[in-house]
């Protein structure tokens, strides 16, 4: 079993999602986001380094998976993000966990079956994946989704390893 953390960065809201996978499972431990408001940007790139940092010392994860950054139509917003993810990849790599990163579609795609699946798709199948009961935030559903991406890869890939053994 290896420990995933999952993060799904924001300027604002950075989501995280942590899960154990292993031998063909994944088991749910935690989730949430990181709030770090409106305030000056660097300040607010401070909050996610520090949080990510303290979610790295309690949980200990072996892997980290990140959602690589989306450039859509406002590229002042894709410079926000980008540097919120760097701030959190600072933080998520001080422990030396391997880092790994996907694109939204191939998250999306793994967890529901289309890589154009709405935020409320990948909420449900998320919810219904690691069989979580109530609410649950966007953010930490975007997370653990990265999350549950990874493992599906590396479990993809210990069987494509095993198959070449054989």
């Amino acid at each position: 079993m290896v420990r995933i953390l999952g993060l799904d960065p924001g300027s604002r809201v950075t989501g995280y999602g942590v899960v154990d996978a292993g031998q063909g499972r994944v088991r749910y431990v935690a989730s949430g986001c990181i709030r770090v408001g409106d305030g000056a940007m660097a300040a607010r790139l401070l909050g996610i380094h520090r949080h990510v940092t303290e979610l790295v010392d309690a949980y200990s994860p072996g892997e980290i998976a990140v959602e690589r950054v989306f450039v859509h139509k406002n590229p002042d917003s894709a410079l926000k993000l980008g540097q919120a993810r760097g701030a959190a990849l600072c933080g998520a790599c001080h422990a030396g966990a391997q880092v790994f990163e996907y694109a939204p579609r191939a998250v999306k795609q793994s967890v529901t079956g289309t890589g154009a699946a709405a935020k409320g798709q990948v909420q449900h199948m998320v919810k219904a994946l690691l069989s979580l009961q109530g609410r649950l935030a966007a953010d930490a559903a975007d997370a653990l989704a990265i999350a549950l991406c990874h493992a599906h890869h590396r479990n993809g890939a210990a069987l494509r390893r095993a198959g070449a053994a054989r």
